[in-house]
């Protein structure tokens, strides 16, 4: 197949009669579709099947040696996923309906229409490349290993949400549909973009844009470009990103910030992949493939008709949401290594050990920052150590400032009581084993959770032991 030929794989023709090959393969090409192989003897057809695959068989009924009902059933049988369009010259109910149900994709009558034909074309097509999309991805879901695992590195984890993400990463990476990449503030989308573009194994740059704050004419320029004249001040053409990404990959961050006027252009551009460089009438294409991503939730702005639902919909094609730090806790261990070992080289220090309660401090905080707040709490920590261990003060310092606010806001949306009110040292009780369950014992851990002193815990348990201890005795 030529470079560029579109189907990925041959359209066969098949009919006995040459100036019907040649009139098809012309319109079939008109519209693109030049990946053809003809055939006018049908009984070179299934030796040619069984050698070359095919993405759609276009069958005459009459022909001579091997009639298309037959080669239609025989094909069907042995090749029960290529799509099978008949063509014939006989406009017979009968004969459609017998195509069908032997398993006929599509039947249309031989003076049929240039749009019939590359339409049903185009409808087997998709429907192949589908299929394939889908297989592909059921594969890489139940696949335990990644075929290119080199493409993931920097992004740092053992968790199994994270590991099926870099699964469905590696299936749809070749395509060139848009993926929307959702998550909150310093989920680390970036790293998930450059894994895609790395995986798409495309030739061309990726380029990233945030889009934060961009008014209409500062995101038109930046992505489109201008022409000589085009305002104040435009003396020369100016290539936008858009251009620069051509064969290769555009990374649009914070969509979500995007004004109405904007949202109207990123559609346009989505969809047809043409765009206008502002002072030009004349429309420039683009073969960039189009990675968005947002740390809003769309649906909500959609809802509140602050972003445009057909854009949302058009970006859906493939979503990927990245899991938020509290929701993969078990990646901490890795994740403080690895910051730990970047701030050690950065800042020229040594590496130093690890208090073994850090991990149970950083297990009980909620981080609204994400991995971006726990890279910045250890570089900070390594910063401001002077001992042979890491202190454990910079991160209670980071958590207790961050961290009222969100124990209190997650009490008052939670905290609910049955009819019958607890006594309060009853409640004191339970607010006392919650936070030693989630300390994992660690009463200093736990005093702090509790906005108490250690030695103030330490009494309290102590008075339960003795009064549990009398109890027992009467």
């Amino acid at each position: 197949m030529a470079s560029g030929s579109i189907p990925e794989l041959p359209v066969l023709l098949v009919d006995d009669e040459p100036t019907v090959l040649s009139s098809m393969t012309k319109v079939l090409k008109s519209v693109g579709i030049d990946n053809l192989h003809t055939c006018s003897d049908s009984r070179e057809v299934l030796p040619f099947l069984e050698q070359q695959e095919v993405e759609a068989v276009l069958l005459d009924i009459t022909m001579p040696h091997l009639t298309g009902d037959v080669l239609l059933k025989k094909i069907h049988e042995l090749y029960p996923h290529i799509p099978i369009i008949i063509v014939t010259a006989s406009d017979d109910i009968d004969m459609a309906v017998g195509c069908m149900k032997e398993g006929a994709f599509d039947y249309m009558i031989k003076a049929v229409e240039p749009n019939r034909l590359t339409s049903g074309i185009q409808r087997a097509i998709d429907m192949r490349r589908l299929a394939r999309r889908y297989s592909s991805l059921r594969e890489r879901l139940l696949a335990e290993k990644l075929s290119h695992p080199e493409y993931f590195q920097p992004i740092i984890t053992r968790n199994p949400r994270v590991q099926a993400i870099f699964r469905f990463i590696e299936s749809i990476a070749p395509t060139s549909e848009t993926v929307l990449i959702t998550g909150e503030t310093g989920t680390g989308k970036e790293l998930f973009a450059e894994a895609i573009h790395a995986a798409s194994g495309s030739k061309g740059p990726l380029v990233k844009v945030n889009s934060a704050g961009l008014d209409d004419n500062v995101f038109s320029d930046t992505l489109f470009g201008h022409s000589k004249g085009a305002y104040t001040g435009a003396d020369s053409d100016r290539k936008g990103l858009v251009h620069q990404a051509n064969i290769g990959t555009l990374f649009l961050d914070e969509i979500g910030d995007l004004s109405a006027a904007c949202q109207i252009k990123l559609l346009r551009l989505v969809e047809s992949r043409e765009y206008y460089p502002l002072g030009s009438d004349l429309p420039r294409s683009t073969k960039a493939r189009f990675l968005i991503a947002t740390n809003k939730i769309l649906p909500e702005l959609v809802a509140s008709e602050q972003f445009r639902r057909d854009l949302y919909y058009r970006l859906q094609t493939y979503e990927i949401r990245i899991p938020p730090l509290r929701e993969r806790k078990d990646d901490l261990p890795l994740l403080v290594d690895h910051f730990h070992s970047q701030a050690a080289e950065k800042l020229g220090k040594k590496k130093l050990s690890i208090p073994p309660e850090l991990l149970t401090l950083l297990e009980t905080y909620g981080f609204p920052g994400n991995v971006r707040e726990l890279r910045s709490m250890v570089f900070n920590a390594v910063s401001r150590q002077k001992e042979k261990m890491l202190s454990l003060q910079p991160f209670r310092e980071a958590i207790g400032y961050a961290g009222e606010e969100i124990r209190t806001r997650s009490a008052e949306e939670e905290l609910t009581f049955p009819e019958k009110l607890p006594t309060l040292k009853g409640m004191t009780d339970r607010l006392i084993e919650e936070a030693l369950s989630r300390a994992k014992g660690n009463q200093a851990i736990a005093a702090g959770l509790l906005g108490i002193t250690p030695q103030a815990l330490s009494k309290r348990l102590k008075r339960r032991k003795n009064a549990q201890a009398n109890s027992d005795e009467q």
